[in-house]
């Protein structure tokens, strides 16, 4: 059994000549590491005839931190079976797998350079008409066949053990619903808001909605999330979308992957208050994301309802009534779930680009107040709004 060590771009090039026939003989390989940021070292090997794949490989620590925060490794073998089996499940928009080694954490994948990363393309105010159809369609098959619905019950069990993922839920489960709502040191807040930041500290109603959320993350394991669905784990073209990043992957609440799709959404639409001047062309951008984020909660629940009534494997959850009631809880938790996306990357840790690189101080705050404004909104009337129109409408009216 090799020992674990960082790879260099030598160590990744044999890895993916090793592990991979699409290179050929007598092929010159080259090698760039370009790194995804925050967790891991990514690798691009390419030959001299324009072939290339990616290799990722999870190191021993939080590499946003540094080596005081470590990691288990084992987190490489999540993201790479999560993958596999979302990929099984819905082909067209995952990644491909090729290759996972577990000694050295490592996954050979295919390399998306014909895709770009999703936020860039909004922040740059492109528009997909495919991107909500393809991307509830993912949802809806990733989420149904790993769920009660279409499992038996001790496999369900099984599955749900394979994937506990502690470590990395731990930091989903402190950013997302502790840090934002405390004078958190990890905290990353706009000078401008910081009042609007201290409230959140201190408002009770918010908080016990937020711990109602964060209960049902730590106790729910409704199916086999992706676990990080944001814009940045998303590549697109003009064709085709497909989802890449699941180390986070685990068995938890459905509505925490929709939702934290449907939060980036809206942080793209709040931030164009702040990136794009011109009104009519701000609008017409805005009003794309409202359709977008409409069809997605429109098509995703269309499909899953359908595969609840045709595909259902568990007879007592086969009542009309039930799944009438489990889809609109899905929708209640999605909006919670968005709702702490848009405040956790307001003021947590983790910024998103959307809000960041609004160059002009004044309207940043203005965009984050908005964020923190509907942030709050969807968490505390999660269970009052009961169509995606509802949530349209508000985020219309805001102040």
């Amino acid at each position: 059994m090799a020992e674990y060590r960082t790879f260099t771009t030598d160590d990744a090039m044999r890895f993916a000549d090793e592990h991979s026939g699409l290179f050929g003989d007598h092929s010159k390989l080259s090698c760039e590491e370009f790194g995804d940021g925050n967790l891991n070292l990514v690798f691009r090997v390419s030959n001299d005839k324009g072939t290339s794949l990616i290799v990722k490989q999870a190191l021993p620590y939080a590499r946003c931190v540094g080596e005081s925060w470590p990691l288990t490794i084992d987190r490489a073998r999540i993201e790479a079976e999560v993958l596999l089996k979302h990929r099984k499940l819905c082909p067209d928009h995952t990644v491909e797998v090729l290759h996972y080694d577990a000694e050295q954490a490592a996954i050979l994948m295919e390399d998306l350079k014909d895709y770009r990363i999703l936020r860039t393309e909004l922040i740059s105010g492109k528009q997909f008409a495919h991107l909500a159809p393809q991307l509830a369609s993912y949802l809806a098959q990733t989420l149904y066949f790993t769920s009660d619905f279409a499992l038996t019950g001790p496999n369900k069990k099984q599955q749900v053990g394979r994937f506990l993922n502690p470590e990395l839920c731990l930091i989903t489960e402190d950013l997302f619903f502790t840090d934002p709502y405390c004078n958190h040191e990890r905290n990353n807040i706009h000078t401008a808001i910081n009042s609007d930041a201290q409230q959140l500290w201190h408002d009770e109603a918010l908080q016990a909605e937020v711990a109602q959320l964060k209960a049902d993350f730590l106790s729910k394991p409704q199916a086999l999330l992706h676990g990080d669905v944001h814009s940045g784990s998303i590549f697109i073209n003009d064709e085709n979308c497909k989802l890449i990043d699941a180390e986070f992957g685990f068995y938890g609440p459905i509505g925490f992957d929709v939702g934290s799709l449907v939060g980036n959404l809206l942080l793209n639409y709040l931030g164009h208050f702040g990136l794009t001047a011109d009104d009519d062309t701000r609008q017409q951008h805005q009003d794309y994301l409202q359709q977008q984020i409409s069809l997605l909660w429109q098509q995703f629940s269309q499909q899953f309802k359908q595969l609840m009534e045709t595909e259902c494997r568990e007879p007592s959850l086969q009542n009309s009534r039930y799944q009438q009631h489990f889809l609109q809880q899905i929708f209640a938790d999605a909006l919670g779930y968005a709702g702490c996306e848009l405040i956790r990357r307001t003021v947590g840790l983790a910024h998103v680009a959307d809000l960041d690189s609004i160059s002009d101080s004044d309207l940043r705050a203005k965009s984050e107040r908005k964020a923190l404004q509907l942030g709050r909104e969807l968490i505390i009337q999660r269970r009052e709004l009961s169509n995606i129109d509802q949530v349209l409408t508000l985020l219309r009216h805001l102040k």
